[in-house]
C-alpha cells in the first residue's frame, strides 16, 4: 500500500496555512513506512505529477470552510467518479482542479488511475485574510489533526486500490 499525505495551503493567508502546519507537525511523528508526507503548499502542478507515481490513498490536509466554528475538524471522502469541472491553474492549488485533471494526465501518459481513494482532513478556518500565522482556534486544531491523520493512515486497509 502506498499513501501520500499532502498538506495544502498558503502560509501568507492566515488559516489557509493549516495543511502546511499539520505536515510540519507530522514530520515529528513515527508513521508507517508506506506513508509519504509532502508540503504541497500552493503547488498544484507538483502534486498532480507526484500523484502520477500511483498511490492507493491520498490524504489531503487543508482549510475547509463548511460553516462550523473555527477549528472544527472534518474527515471527508472525495468521490473520484463524481462529474468534475474545475479550471486547472498550474501556479495555484485547488485540490478539486488537480483531481479533475489527474485522470486526463494519466490517460495521456498511458497510465491507470493514479489514485485509488482520496480522503480530506479539513479544518474550519477563522480567517483567510492576508497575514502570517494561524488563528488561535485553528492553531489549537493542529495537534488533533495530526492525531486524526496518524489514526487514518494506521487504520487503512490493505488492498484499497482499484
Amino acid at each position: 500500500m502506498k499513501v501520500l499525505v499532502a498538506g495544502i495551503g498558503n502560509t501568507f493567508l492566515s488559516d489557509d496555512g493549516f495543511g502546511v502546519a499539520v505536515i510540519a507537525a507530522l514530520r515529528e511523528r513515527e508513521l508507517p513506512s508506506h506513508v509519504e508526507l509532502v508540503d504541497t503548499g500552493i503547488r498544484g502542478m507538483h502534486l498532480a505529477y507526484q500523484l502520477l507515481d500511483g498511490y492507493d490513498v491520498l490524504v489531503l490536509v487543508d482549510a475547509v470552510a463548511r460553516g462550523s466554528d473555527p477549528g472544527t475538524l472534518y474527515v471527508l471522502e472525495h468521490d473520484l467518479d463524481a462529474p468534475r469541472e474545475a479550471a486547472f491553474d498550474p501556479h495555484g492549488m485547488d485540490p478539486a482542479a488537480v483531481l479533475a485533471q489527474l485522470d486526463g494526465l494519466a490517460v495521456a501518459m498511458g497510465l491507470a488511475r493514479p489514485v485509488g481513494r482520496v480522503l480530506v482532513v479539513g479544518c474550519e478556518p477563522a480567517s483567510l485574510d492576508e497575514g502570517m500565522g494561524l488563528s488561535p482556534a485553528v492553531a489549537a486544531a493542529v495537534g488533533p489533526a495530526v492525531d486524526t491523520v496518524a489514526t487514518l493512515v494506521a487504520q487503512l486497509p490493505e488492498g484499497v486500490r482499484r
